[in-house]
């Protein structure tokens, strides 16, 4: 059976050096095969072998967050130590005391509000606080703003979402946390 060869292309060879030594160090034994695949395939930011494979043939694979450009090599080093943070279902457990980390956690709870919906200041404390164990949901409403990843009236009533398509680290954070962005609108 002849195989069709598949174009791998990788935008900073030494962020795919780093990421690929990263998930070597992890492993106790020599990968395999399929496994050194998968190891590569993550490095440039995508699910696994058979994802980046879909990807390269131009099949709509279903995803709740886009794929990395392929250009676009992940550390997952950052993206381990925030996961840290998170607990079952992409909870945050803890504040991070480290700005970066912040930042990618902030993208997990952004991925939690609902896209091109208004959101009443009693919705979102509700929907934050489903996210998050620490009882702080105006540390995070505040940060979330701060950081351009939603908007607030200057009253403070009306909260929304910035669509915006996040860094190739967050998106690794939300597929290893299996995160994404509800589909309904959130009760009061």
């Amino acid at each position: 059976m002849a195989r069709t060869p598949i174009a791998f292309v990788a935008g900073d060879i030494s962020a795919l050096a780093k990421s690929v030594r990263a998930q070597l160090l992890e492993r106790t034994s020599p990968p395999g095969h399929v496994e050194l695949l998968n190891i590569l395939a993550r490095a440039t930011g995508h699910r696994n072998y058979q994802h980046f494979r879909a990807c390269a043939a131009g099949s709509s694979v279903d995803d709740r967050v886009a794929p990395a450009s392929q250009g676009d090599a992940v550390d997952l080093k950052p993206v381990q130590r925030a996961a840290r943070h998170f607990g079952d279902y992409g909870r945050l457990l803890r504040w991070p005391a480290r700005h970066s980390m912040q930042q990618l956690s902030l993208w997990v709870l952004w991925a939690g509000f609902p896209p091109r919906c208004s959101l009443a200041e009693a919705q979102v404390k509700a929907l934050l606080n489903r996210q998050h164990a620490f009882a702080d949901d105006a540390l995070l409403r505040r940060a979330l703003c701060d950081h351009g990843l939603i908007v607030r009236t200057a009253d403070g009533r009306d909260y929304r979402r910035i669509e915006r398509r996040p860094p190739s680290d967050a998106t690794a954070l939300l597929r290893h946390l299996k995160v994404g962005a509800p589909e309904t609108e959130v009760a009061t």
